[in-house]
């Protein structure tokens, strides 16, 4: 037989401690358990308390504020994000307001330019007004979004739901620009309402409440009426202007005490400095119905 090396011995301690400590663990669970409060163990259990208590307190007190704080920063992280999309919604919902505004008045447009087309039976080409500014040696004029591929050309009359706003000055394919009614050199053949006299409309070359209209009539005689309303009188082919078109109503009576004439300052029914909807008419009014010849029997 050969002698036990180091390894060996040693291995064989290893064991007999295992086996030691196995039996002793076995022979306290017994006495614990056998034992209940009066446990022999169980002063070494208190013991036991009385050392490790104080570190697991202090330990606790230690990561309590750690834990803490990782809490707080969360917290302060979803109140940062809920408050971002509190402004996102804020500021959605400002906009969609502006802009319901916006939409509702352009329907209530659309609405009276269709009013325009039933009431009168024209053809009209809808546009938008997309800039404003002096053209060729006119002073009052726009740009609207429909061109001759719409089939608007030059002279032809332009309107929105209120009344008349100018004639077409020149085009391009995809715009064109206008004459408002206003302009300075704009002239007009419009006729009285009430007593059915012509005369003529020149603009004053103001936009807003100052843009208004001079009336005088051919009649030089003939007395406009405060509150009058005047229409346009239209043109051979409906070119630069259509008959019937409401043009503004009559606001004061001025007379000449030169030449004894007598002119009336007219206020337009279309506010120029708020233009948006407009319409082309390329189409002139449907005819109406007259009596049946050799009168009524």
């Amino acid at each position: 037989m050969q002698p036990l090396g180091p390894d060996r011995d040693q291995s064989r301690h290893t064991r007999t401690a295992l086996v030691v400590s196995v039996l002793v663990a076995v022979t306290v669970m017994t006495l614990d358990a056998a034992g209940g409060s009066s446990s022999p163990v169980e002063p070494l259990r208190a013991g036991a308390a009385e050392v490790f208590g104080p570190i697991e307190l202090g330990a606790d007190a230690v990561v309590r504020p750690v834990t803490g704080a990782v809490s707080l920063l969360t917290e302060m992280r979803e109140l940062r994000s809920d408050n971002t999309a509190l402004a996102d919604e804020n500021a959605a919902m400002r906009a969609e307001l502006a802009t319901e505004r916006v939409d509702r008045n352009r329907l209530a447009e659309y609405d009276a330019l269709a009013g325009v087309t039933d009431g009168t039976g024209f053809e009209l080409v809808p546009a938008r007004v997309v800039a404003v500014g002096p053209a060729q040696a006119f002073a009052r004029t726009v740009t609207i979004s429909a061109g001759t591929a719409d089939g608007v050309r030059a002279d032809l009359t332009v309107v929105n739901g209120a009344g008349l706003v100018g004639r077409v000055l020149s085009t391009s394919r995809h715009t064109a620009t206008v004459l408002l009614a206003v302009d300075a050199g704009s002239v007009i053949g419009g006729r009285l309402d009430r007593s059915m006299e012509l005369g003529f409309l020149r603009g004053n070359g103001s936009l807003g409440a100052d843009g208004l209209l001079t009336l005088n009539l051919v009649d030089p005689d003939a007395v406009p009426v405060e509150g009058d309303t005047i229409v346009t009188w239209g043109s051979r082919g409906g070119s630069p202007y259509v008959a019937g078109v409401p043009v503004g109503s009559v606001q004061g009576v001025q007379a000449s005490a030169g030449d004894q004439s007598v002119s009336a300052t007219v206020e337009p029914f279309v506010d120029m400095s708020a233009l948006d909807l407009v319409g082309v008419v390329t189409g002139a009014a449907k005819a109406r119905p007259g009596p049946a010849a050799g009168g009524a029997p």
